[in-house]
């Protein structure tokens, strides 16, 4: 008999531990594994930040999916297209061509791009901070600046070029902020022309609360620590538009600079509105136990999926964090196991172990468990959750090492140029864009005209 085939799109948190237990349950004759995904590593997204600022190489948080998918086919490319009725995903690979991949049992773990909004100029100047390419791209940039503000010869531009504007006051903008903050102060020591007077950073979020998921009291301790660093907050303030010199804001101020780096939030993949489910906020609805109600033989996780949250009850759903990700990652290759073997499916149900913010150093917020902890204590259990929630020993490794390094040895200020000369647009970095299904009458693979 022929195998039943599993396809797997999205090689994050929950696609790639799908996976890694669909391996583990399932005997080679029980089902074929296959998964879609442009890169052929498991990115470690929380740790990005530290990439930036050149704490951590970039292999330290890129876990090779051949190191822990033994059995699986990889193909690599972008799925661009459900047909539900066909039960095929149309992907374009990463040669440009386009085919079609048949399925009986489709996980759908496409995860999320940046969320933007129609701001003038947003989409041709802001840096993004959620790939592995964008990370590199902004420390040449930030470290770039500095180059150019130790040579420029009108003090505008040097004010301009020593000014950084992040927006968004979550995770990835604070962490991002802080820890590029630290890279830049440190930096000015090796310019002898610039003034570290001059140096700015400045967080942007639309919110009146700095993490308002960590409470008042580790927000306001964040936020103390990074102004005692010389970082500068605009709450209850967003962005009106962006030129390649300046940053305007909504309250009116204009503020001279070369360098946005946009974290104001996530969207889920383009990819879900390929299918005709339901969403919530863009994501795709799913039933307690991870079906897409609707669409048989269809499962949908992580950020791309409206998870009910059956720890906090009503009609709340899972945030979109790599928490919920890797967990559903677990449940939904239980569940299919269980559809195989005819057993009953398992609802999903997860309550946060805590949230952790990493200041860089010394510094950080913490809230394991609900104990609310900062300074080196948060910074312990920052790094500690990190080290334990990479998924291989050697990615532990990696990071082990290079923190100690980093500590002992400190920062090098080197551009590596390896994103010089390409667009730094987010959709470019990210691959945005996902087209309609071909019709169900079309089964060729092809364009259509």
């Amino acid at each position: 008999m022929t195998r039943p085939k599993i396809l797997v799109v999205g090689g994050g948190f929950a696609g790639v531990e799908c996976l890694h237990r669909l391996e583990r349950a399932l005997r080679p004759a029980e089902a074929e594994l296959t998964l879609v995904t442009p890169t052929d590593y498991q990115l470690y997204l929380p740790l990005l930040p530290h990439v930036a600022a050149g704490v951590l190489t970039p292999q330290s948080v890129a876990v090779s999916l051949r190191r822990r998918l033994r059995r699986t086919r990889i193909v690599p490319g972008g799925a661009t297209g459900v047909d539900t009725a066909a039960r095929n995903v149309e992907v374009r690979t990463s040669t440009g061509a386009v085919t079609r991949l048949p399925y009986d049992f489709l996980v759908l773990a496409a995860g999320s791009t940046t969320r933007t909004f129609d701001i003038p100029g947003l989409a041709e100047h802001a840096l993004g901070m959620k790939t592995l390419a964008q990370a590199a791209y902004l420390r040449d940039h930030v470290i770039s600046q500095l180059d150019l503000a130790a040579v420029a010869t009108d003090e505008a531009e040097r004010a301009a070029r020593m000014r950084f504007v992040v927006v968004g006051g979550g995770y990835a903008g604070v962490e991002t902020a802080a820890c590029l903050q630290r890279l830049t102060a440190a930096a000015t020591a090796r310019f002898p022309r610039l003034d570290p007077a001059l140096l700015e950073w400045h967080l942007v979020d639309v919110a009146p609360k700095l993490l308002p998921e960590l409470g008042d009291r580790l927000g306001a301790k964040a936020m103390e620590t990074l102004r005692r660093r010389g970082v500068r907050f605009s709450l209850n303030t967003s962005v009106r538009a962006v030129t390649p010199e300046s940053v305007t804001l909504t309250d009116g101020r204009v503020l001279p600079t070369r360098t946005l780096v946009w974290t104001a939030g996530v969207a889920a993949s383009p990819l879900v509105g390929t299918l005709d489910g339901p969403t919530v906020r863009g994501r795709l609805r799913t039933t307690a136990e991870l079906t897409v109600p609707g669409s048989p033989g269809v499962f949908a996780v992580g950020d791309a999926a409206a998870v009910p949250d059956l720890a906090v009850g009503g009609d709340a759903i899972t945030p979109p964090t790599a928490q919920h990700s890797q967990r559903q990652g677990k449940a939904v290759a239980r569940n299919l196991v269980a559809t195989l073997r005819g057993t009953p499916l398992r609802p999903y149900r997860h309550r946060d172990l805590g949230l952790v913010v990493d200041l860089g150093g010394t510094d950080a917020v913490s809230k394991p468990l609900g104990v609310e902890l900062s300074g080196v204590p948060a910074q312990l259990v920052a790094r500690g959750y990190h080290v334990m929630a990479l998924p291989t020993v050697t990615a532990r490794a990696r990071v082990l090492t290079n923190w100690a390094l980093n500590a002992t040895t400190g920062d090098d200020f080197v551009r590596t140029g390896f994103q010089e000369g390409r667009p730094a647009t987010l959709q470019d970095f990210e691959r945005i864009g996902a087209r309609p299904a071909l019709p169900a009458t079309d089964r060729s693979g092809q364009h259509p005209a």
